[in-house]
């Protein structure tokens, strides 16, 4: 008995020492650092999205000069390899592109002063094209009223109606805003894109002292100076496909000024959601002052629909979606962000931006996510991120306090 009596205090006290022995469990704090991990995300994202809206003609700024920096880039090297200074390089290339913008605008202006001024024989045309479709309106439109007439024979006031004008133009210019932020970039792109192409080194290590080590900072320049490069590669072969068969097919129905309508129309092509009417609305405006008959219309559309089509789902999956690596659906969606952030200019850097993304996904794990919704092939979850507790630590280290180490639910 005595023994029993000696038994029992110890078997009471034992589960309360192992109580305290036990680690403290807080439950509670393996999901509440996740939100707010996501709500920080959250956070900054809208942030960032309120800046880029409001000081856009700074980012696209940044933005072109960047993309023309690594384009030309190469050409650059090359010169130095000639034992040319990087900067007389870099001055020379940024002088014959903004001569080459001169001379293509010197181009440009003629070809719109003999536009202007046959623009009265286009608009006689258009009317006598359209008149016959005008009459049946007025037709239709008398009878609909001397019918409105009969049931109605009381005296109505006369209403008045507000037309609201068209939101289109602000659309095209929103991003650069008046005339003078468009001069206003387009003198700062040139020197910013010199000063790119002569600190190139400089700018390097920017970008590994930015990172902290976090990430592969020379796989990330180089990647990205891949993307930039295949992507305009892609769009110049896809370009070139189009303006070729545009222009043959304008050449052999006769229309006048064939070659530079079909290199124009060609190219035009490449346009996200507008490209297949800019297409069609040169060729088909340039055949209205020469043919009277519906089959040369019928030709062009036809033609243009199908290069298109052909375009759309050979051609640019081919050459521009696999040095992507973005899938459609996520183009489609980054075409519409970015067309709303900027307007048009927005719409001709959706895809790549939209690629950018990615790229900085794909150097993170704790983006794996995020890479796997932009991506044409979604790659595996590492596990840490699914199953880890302390995968947000692990992904985000600056969320640890210094000095802390990650248990590992290994026993010494």
């Amino acid at each position: 008995m005595s023994d029993q009596a000696m038994n029992e205090p110890i078997a009471e006290e034992s589960p309360v020492r192992v109580a305290e022995g036990a680690p403290p469990s807080t439950p509670s704090s393996g999901t509440l650092l996740p939100k707010i991990a996501i709500l920080l995300l959250i956070l900054v994202a809208g942030l960032l999205t309120v800046f880029a809206y409001y000081a856009s003609s700074i980012c696209i700024t940044v933005v072109l000069a960047g993309f023309l920096a690594i384009l030309f880039d190469p050409v650059v090297v090359a010169l130095e390899k000639l034992h040319l200074p990087r900067s007389v390089a870099a001055a020379g290339i940024v002088l014959a592109g903004m001569s080459l913008i001169v001379l293509l605008g010197y181009v440009l202006y003629g070809k719109a002063t003999s536009f202007a001024e046959e623009l009265p024989i286009y608009t006689s045309k258009i009317q006598q094209t359209i008149e016959p479709i005008t009459r049946r309106i007025q037709t239709f439109q008398q009878s609909a009223g001397n019918l409105t007439n009969d049931v109605h024979s009381t005296k109505r006031v006369p209403e008045v109606r507000l037309q609201e004008s068209s939101n289109w133009p602000d659309y095209l210019v929103r991003g650069v805003g008046s005339v003078w932020g468009v001069l206003i970039i387009a003198g700062v792109v040139p020197f910013l894109t010199f000063f790119m192409l002569c600190t190139k080194d400089q700018m390097a290590i920017r970008i590994e002292g930015l990172f902290d080590s976090r990430i592969d900072a020379a796989r990330f320049i180089a990647s990205l100076n891949q993307m930039i490069r295949g992507f305009v590669a892609g769009n110049l072969i896809v370009g070139s496909v189009m303006a070729v068969a545009t222009t043959g097919m304008l050449l052999t129905i006769g229309v006048k000024g064939a070659i530079p309508l079909g290199i124009a129309s060609g190219l035009l092509n490449l346009l996200p959601f507008l490209g297949l009417i800019a297409s069609l609305a040169l060729p088909l405006a340039a055949a209205i002052l020469q043919f009277n008959t519906p089959g040369p219309y019928i030709v062009i559309i036809l033609t243009i629909l199908l290069l298109h089509v052909v375009s759309a789902n050979l051609l640019i999956p081919k050459f521009i979606a696999n040095r992507l690596s973005i899938g459609p659906v996520a183009a489609t969606v980054g075409i519409l962000f970015w067309g709303w952030l900027w307007g048009v200019m927005g719409l001709l850097l959706a895809v790549p931006l939209t690629a950018l993304i990615k790229l900085v996904a794909d150097l993170h794990p704790s983006l794996c996510h995020l890479s796997n919704m932009l991506a044409v092939t979604p790659r595996p979850t590492p596990r840490w991120v699914r199953y880890g507790e302390t995968a947000l630590e692990r992904a985000i280290p600056y969320l640890r306090p210094r000095g802390e180490k990650i248990s590992t639910g290994r026993q010494p």
